[in-house]
């Protein structure tokens, strides 16, 4: 039942992408190509500029280095234990971030639903921030104690409370309201932002400096301990996420129509629900709260490529890195010697955007 519900769900996203300018699967493939090839240019790009810049061979050299086990050079200690690590990290966080939107959007069936503008990164960010700051002050018997994965774990419970609880907050009799979404989100970022500032208020001078430059989004802490740790649950996260696809697909047509269509309507939105924390709540924990990719980058594919959300998923991991690496390059670039936070970077572009597309679709939307 379920397969000939997908099958009558693309049929039916196909006439849709008809009706819209053409059916848009060989342009979303395409596309997907090219930003393959952007994504291994840009990480390139980011293994070679910064203080020290390297040329091409030079970061490829390093990078067989690595490969044949040789001795590790200046060189490529600044390109192996510094930038790639930072460049992973990039990727694995752009990515989640990124898909992470196109599914919110797909739940909330809006395009203004972003990890960042609904409360859901300030509501990891605290979790973390309680882990940081609040075990050492509360509880310094067990800090000891506490693993690496310890910070992802809160700040993926933290996303995973905010998420529901919006959720339930904005949704009535199977509708969700776009306007009591933002308000909502609002509400609940600014409830955890003030949370998190008492916290920040009992902190130590190194604990604030830390905090500050991390509650801006950074980078810079970048480890390969660090990937390894966000690394599973993002994984795990994206791995689960297209399983949605289809079922996104339909529940574009109205929750009792994708039930019509043999949808598990509250399945998936569980499975939503938790995947986006669980990818949102790994890259808070590892980078900080980072805005506006999550509405950008499926807002821009969804203009190029259809709203197909299988495609849109694929494409938008990819760009959501590309942007993500690009702004840390910009962020350790625009400044340098000195480092800008990369969510000053990512607000720069974003902020304007969203401006641009609420006023764009303003008449559409119930606010």
């Amino acid at each position: 039942m379920v397969a000939g519900a997908v099958a009558v769900i693309e049929d039916k996203s196909q006439i849709a992408g008809i009706a819209l300018g053409g059916d848009r699967r060989r342009t979303a493939r395409i596309l997907t190509g090219l930003l393959c090839l952007a994504l291994l240019a840009t990480a390139f790009l980011s293994l070679s500029i910064g203080a020290t810049g390297f040329t091409p061979g030079a970061v490829w050299q390093s990078l067989i280095g690595l490969v044949d086990g040789g001795i590790a050079s200046q060189r490529d200690v600044i390109i192996l234990d510094i930038r790639l690590p930072r460049t992973l990290l990039g990727m694995l966080v752009g990515a989640a971030l990124a898909v992470s939107g196109v599914v919110l959007q797909g739940l909330f069936r809006n395009p203004l639903a972003d990890p960042g503008l609904v409360g859901v990164s300030s509501g990891a960010g605290l979790a973390a921030v309680i882990i940081i700051i609040g075990i050492p002050i509360f509880l310094p018997g067990i800090a000891g104690l506490v693993g690496a994965y310890a910070l992802p774990l809160a700040a993926f419970v933290g996303a995973l409370a905010t998420t529901s609880l919006l959720y339930r907050i904005a949704t009535r009799a199977g509708r969700t309201s776009v306007a009591t979404m933002l308000l909502a989100g609002i509400a609940l970022g600014a409830l955890a932002g003030a949370l998190t500032g008492y916290l920040t208020f009992l902190s130590n001078d190194q604990q604030l400096r830390d905090l500050t430059f991390w509650t801006m989004g950074s980078l810079g802490g970048a480890t390969m301990d660090k990937v390894i740790t966000a690394a599973p649950f993002i994984a795990l996260a994206l791995a689960t996420i297209p399983w949605l696809a289809e079922r996104l697909d339909a529940l574009l047509l109205g929750e009792v129509e994708a039930g019509h269509l043999g949808v598990e309507v509250q399945t998936v939105k569980r499975v939503a629900i938790v995947m986006v924390a669980l990818s949102v709540g790994a890259s808070v924990a590892a980078a900080g709260p980072i805005g506006f990719i999550g509405i950008v980058v499926p807002h821009l594919l969804r203009i190029a490529m259809g709203p197909r959300h299988r495609a849109l998923m694929i494409a938008s991991a990819l760009l959501g890195a590309i942007l993500l690496i690009a702004a840390d390059m910009a962020a350790r670039t625009l400044v340098a010697p000195a480092e800008l936070p990369i969510g000053i970077v990512t607000a720069l572009i974003g902020a304007p955007f969203f401006l641009w597309l609420l006023l764009r679709r303003r008449s559409l939307l119930d606010i």
